[in-house]
């Protein structure tokens, strides 16, 4: 889950981290008002979950209350890299700033470990350099057993090169960010710009954070961070039934068990669509191993919910969870649908394979539900399905 800055912000100063004051609002005229209790000059910032906001116009400076106003009414509706701004920060102005440099910590997957990245050229253009002088930025693999001690912390500011009269405060700051990141199952933290003003201090004038939502088990005050309006409605409602689906851009809705399976069945859906206009899957859900009447009826009210969908494939194979469980999960979850005064318009795929296949495949004919057709092989299903969205 990324969060807001303002939210970032929030967490930093919670864990000691020194930042700069500020609010946010969603109205040009509260701008005024923030920018009053900030001393009559402030920073308006676009609140989007998108870097590049500086050089898209989302981040202007007001050097009065009446000056923010106009700046809050510039930026909020704005579009960047199709974010729409609905929210800015008012943020207190930071003394003239001298250096700008970059800090972050993330989970290197790769590597298996975390990874602590620094840069004294921070900024917007820290992409840039990244990508043209990568030995600028310093690369430090951190055991997660020890974590970030001080000592570890002058270590990545000495490979870094940080300049000598900010090294120590650096350092420091280094150590609170990565309390943060463990404190709050973070799988990024990142500062940039980590400034040095002019009277010495180094400050974290933005901050972008990434939640392990995997996490959020033993992270109850993570629920405040959750942006439930620009949440999918379709997300948010199989989330509430515990259902692991993800909305994707397509027509052929998919019902799968195993993260795996579900995977190679978008793969082979897409490609089978190709032959049929260019239909594609319409979303991820993975049943897992309990496919039940009342899971597959979750599942399959989701996916018929869904507009875009025009077909549904239900590809299962048997494992702990026999295919004629599933079989009867399906024709249960029909009934289900229909007792609810739910009409089912949509033509569903079948592919049973593994245990008990057979007697699975059995119990659907038996069945005989007019929007119901068995294909026993995934290539075979996949096509039928695409084929069958691409007639709607």
């Amino acid at each position: 889950m990324d969060l807001f800055e303002y939210q970032a912000r929030d967490l930093f100063a919670k864990h000691g981290v020194p930042v700069l004051a500020g609010e946010v609002i969603d109205t040009p005229e509260a701008a005024r008002e923030a920018t009053e209790r900030l001393g009559g000059k402030s920073v308006v910032k676009a609140q989007v979950k998108v870097g590049g906001r500086g050089k898209a116009g989302g981040v202007k400076l007001a050097g009065t209350p009446d000056e923010a106003v106009a700046r809050a009414t510039d930026i909020l509706g704005m579009d960047i890299k199709g974010h729409t701004v609905h929210k800015v920060m008012i943020a207190e102005t930071a003394p003239e700033i001298a250096e700008e440099y970059y800090v972050s910590y993330l989970l290197d997957r790769t590597n298996r470990t975390f990874l602590a990245m620094a840069s004294v050229q921070g900024g917007m253009d820290i992409e840039e350099v990244a990508e043209k002088t990568p030995e600028a930025l310093a690369k430090v693999p951190v055991n997660a057993n020890e974590g970030v001690t001080i000592e570890k912390a002058r270590e990545i500011v000495a490979q870094a090169k940080f300049p000598a009269e900010v090294a120590e405060q650096v350092a420091e700051i280094l150590v609170t960010l990565w309390d943060t990141f463990i404190a709050e199952d973070a799988l990024l933290v990142e500062v940039n710009p980590l400034a040095k003003v002019a009277d010495g201090r180094v400050i974290a004038l933005d901050g972008k954070v990434s939640l392990d939502e995997n996490a959020e088990f033993r992270q109850p005050g993570h629920e405040e961070f959750v942006d439930h309006a620009a949440a999918n409605p379709l997300e948010a409602a199989a989330k509430a039934k515990n259902l692991n689906y993800v909305k994707l851009e397509g027509e052929v809705g998919i019902i799968g068990n195993g993260a795996g399976l579900v995977m190679s069945t978008l793969d082979v859906v897409a490609y089978a669509g190709e032959n049929h206009g260019g239909v594609k899957p319409a979303n991820f859900l993975d049943i897992g191993g309990g496919a039940s009447a009342e899971v597959m009826a979750n599942g399959l009210e989701i996916i018929l919910g869904d507009p875009d969908v025009k077909s549904v494939f239900v590809n299962v194979f048997g494992g702990i969870t026999a295919c004629d469980e599933v079989a009867n999960g399906i024709v249960q979850a029909l009934a289900l649908l229909a007792s609810k005064g739910e009409e089912v318009t949509k033509p569903l795929v079948v592919r049973l394979d593994g245990n008990n296949a057979e007697l699975g495949r059995k119990i659907l004919s038996d069945a005989n539900h007019p929007l119901v057709q068995r294909v026993d092989t995934m290539d075979g299903a996949a096509d039928k399905a695409a084929e069958l969205a691409a007639a709607k």
